[in-house]
């Protein structure tokens, strides 16, 4: 499963820089990483489990994963739409997290064990999925393209 995940990683990551280079806005993407990766490895040196490197890197990676989809949002309520491609790719994303909060409540029910920053992370990203949400199951499920309201 790990081989299939990195493997779809590069291949996303492969169209988005090659085949799909024209598509990119220049124009409307105007966010500044910067405010995504500097709070996340704060906080992943301030609130971990343990002080170690490995630690820290799986920290901040995870409190990364839980804001990473702002620039595309910010694009997307920047610009007033989003492309039908898109829509359907930030749902899958955002539902894959969502049903993490499933998988922690399975194993906390039959292992006891809970990751309390994998909880909090994840719950932060469905929450930022929460209006984009409603958007996609109003509009793009039945057959509109997805517009914010004006």
């Amino acid at each position: 499963m790990k081989m299939i995940f990195i493997m779809a990683s590069y291949a996303t990551v492969y169209l988005m820089y090659v085949k799909f280079k024209a598509t990119y806005d220049h124009n409307h993407d105007t966010f500044r990483i910067e405010f995504l990766l500097i709070p996340s490895l704060v906080m992943a040196l301030l609130i971990n489990h343990e002080f170690s490197v490995m630690e820290v890197l799986w920290t901040f990676s995870i409190y990364l994963e839980s804001v990473a989809i702002l620039p595309q949002l910010f694009l997307v309520s920047k610009t007033g739409e989003a492309e039908s491609i898109t829509s359907h790719y930030l749902f899958a994303l955002g539902s894959y997290r969502a049903l993490y909060l499933l998988n922690w409540v399975y194993r906390y029910v039959v292992e006891d064990h809970y990751e309390l920053i994998a909880i909090i992370s994840g719950v932060v990203q469905t929450v930022l999925y929460c209006d984009f949400f409603y958007l996609y199951i109003t509009k793009v499920l039945k057959g509109k393209k997805l517009q914010l309201p004006a």
